[in-house]
C-alpha cells in the first residue's frame, strides 16, 4: 500500500469530521432553498397545466439544474465566510457520492424529454426513480456529512418504494395534478422541514 494514499485518505478523514460543523450549517440554507423551490415549481406546474411527460419533466428538471447551482454558489459562499478551500479533497468525496445517483436521475428524466413521441401520463413512473436515486444521493453523501443527512435520505428511499406499492391500487400515477403534489411534498415540504430543522437546532447550539 502506498503510504502517501494512506496518509491522504486519513487526513481527508480527519478534516470531514473537524468540518462537520461546518457543512450542517451549510446545508441548512441549502434545504430551504430547495424546499422553496421545490413549492413554487409544483404550483407553477399546476396553475400553467403542464400535464404531458414532456413538459412536467422538463420543468422539475430545469428545477433541478436552478438548485444545484444555488447549492452550488451557498456552499462556495460559506467556504468564502470561513476562509476554507471549496474544492478541498473533502468537497471532492462528497461530490464523488452523490454524483453516480444524480447522473442516472437526470439521464432517465431526460430521455421522454427528449422523444416527442412519448405523451402518456403512465410515462410520469420516473417520478419513483427520482425520489429513489435522490435518496441514494443523500444516503451515500451522509457517510462524510452530518448523520441526519443519511436518515432524511431513508425517507425518500422509504417513501419511493412505498409509492411504488401503492401506484398499482390507487393508479396515483394517472393523476398529474397528484404527480405534482407528490413531488411538492418530497421535493419542497420535506426539505423545507429539514432546512428548518437544522436552522432552529444550530441556532439553539449557538445561543448555548
Amino acid at each position: 500500500m502506498n503510504p502517501n494514499w494512506a496518509e491522504e485518505n486519513l487526513q481527508t478523514i480527519r478534516t470531514l469530521m473537524e468540518r462537520s460543523a461546518l457543512y450542517r450549517r451549510a446545508l441548512a440554507p441549502i434545504m430551504l432553498l430547495a424546499g422553496a423551490m421545490g413549492i413554487a415549481t409544483t404550483g407553477i406546474g399546476i396553475f400553467f397545466k403542464m400535464y404531458s411527460v414532456q413538459e412536467f419533466e422538463g420543468l422539475w428538471l430545469c428545477t433541478a439544474v436552478l438548485a444545484v447551482v444555488g447549492a452550488f454558489r451557498i456552499a462556495r459562499r460559506q467556504a468564502l465566510k470561513d476562509q476554507e478551500a471549496f474544492w478541498s479533497p473533502p468537497t471532492r468525496r462528497v461530490a464523488q457520492a452523490l454524483l453516480p445517483p444524480l447522473l442516472a436521475g437526470l439521464c432517465l428524466g431526460l430521455f421522454p424529454v427528449l422523444n416527442g413521441e412519448l405523451d402518456d401520463q403512465a410515462d410520469l413512473i420516473p417520478v419513483l426513480v427520482w425520489i429513489l436515486l435522490y435518496g441514494c444521493a443523500l444516503h451515500s453523501a451522509g457517510f462524510f456529512m452530518p448523520r441526519g443527512i443519511k436518515l432524511f435520505g431513508w425517507l425518500f428511499i422509504a417513501g419511493a418504494i412505498a409509492l411504488a406499492y401503492a401506484a398499482p391500487r390507487s393508479e396515483w400515477l394517472d393523476n398529474v395534478n397528484l404527480i405534482y403534489w407528490v413531488m411538492g411534498f418530497f421535493f419542497g415540504v420535506l426539505h423545507l422541514a429539514y432546512g428548518a430543522y437544522l436552522y432552529l437546532t444550530e441556532k439553539g447550539k449557538n445561543a448555548a
